[in-house]
């Protein structure tokens, strides 16, 4: 009996072990040998190809680091964004709460290729919106589409509620009473607020912040539809590299200096607000 209660747990990771193996590990060995190869379609060689990677970085560094930098400004402005109204669904929402978590998961009702598309209605010469950016003096030219701010905006309306969900999740669970403790111990509001709902916060801060640049770093529609060849990130690149040009070596080279940077960058990232802050369990 104990026997089989030991293997259990086996059995139960046994699905999800052969599902990463088979759709994760595999894809990645083979995408690892493919860039390490030379040649054409049809004709590839392994040869040990280290070429494909320092091509790729000297080629195309402009493009990383635009990708880095557009995904950084987007994740900022869905922080901005996102923690006062996660605060107002945590906090005072009352009965209003679930209509408000419906309409931060409704965009999901609709594919992530038209609500880009949308986009180009939204930010195209003739809209209001431009319109109004125009008379303010925000967008002088009256011109926003194809530009860096135009792939910015796309990518923070796009990511968005991966910000507001985990920031929402971690508000929610804050016991109030902690709060009522703060002001009863005569911290004003803004004292409470710094003091305890800030780091409580931070586990979703953290969630929020990760799952909001990781996908932006690497994402191309939001560029294509919404930027001009100057705007384009390296996922354009790669994108242009499979699909377009057929040169797959060298796709491969850069999804994998794309995906270590971006781990390198996680890591860098958890390394110093501490990893603790993801699981909850600062002190």
């Amino acid at each position: 009996m104990q026997a089989r209660r030991r293997i259990v747990p086996y059995f139960l990771l046994g699905p999800g072990t052969i599902w990463l193996v088979v759709f994760f590990v595999v894809p990645l060995f083979y995408m690892a040998k493919l860039s390490l190869e030379s040649g054409v379609v049809g004709e590839l060689q392994f040869n040990w190809n280290w070429s494909n990677y320092s091509d790729a970085l000297s080629t195309y560094d402009t493009q990383f680091v635009r990708s880095f930098a557009y995904a950084g400004i987007a994740t900022l402005l869905s922080l901005l964004i996102a923690y006062p109204l996660a605060y107002t669904i945590a906090f005072k929402a009352g009965r209003w709460r679930n209509v408000l978590l419906f309409a931060v998961v409704a965009p999901f009702f609709t594919t992530y290729l038209i609500r880009t598309i949308a986009w180009e209605t939204i930010l195209s010469d003739e809209s209001p919106v431009t319109e109004f950016l125009h008379a303010v003096g925000l967008a002088p030219s009256g011109h926003i589409l194809a530009t860096g701010p135009a792939v910015i905006a796309g990518l923070t309306y796009n990511f968005l509620p991966f910000m507001i969900l985990p920031l929402y999740a971690s508000l929610e669970r804050i016991d109030a009473r902690l709060i009522e403790a703060a002001k009863d111990l005569y911290s004003s509001a803004t004292q409470s607020f710094l003091r305890v709902t800030l780091p409580l916060s931070a586990p979703g801060i953290v969630a929020g912040t990760l799952l909001t640049f990781i996908p932006a770093a690497g994402d191309f529609i939001n560029a294509q539809l919404l930027g001009s060849p100057e705007n384009h990130m390296i996922g354009n690149v790669i994108q242009s590299k499979f699909l377009e040009l057929t040169d797959y070596p060298a796709a491969a080279a850069m999804s994998f200096i794309l995906m270590a940077a971006i781990l390198v960058a996680v890591f860098a990232y958890a390394r110093a607000v501490g990893t603790e802050q993801l699981t909850g369990t600062a002190v």
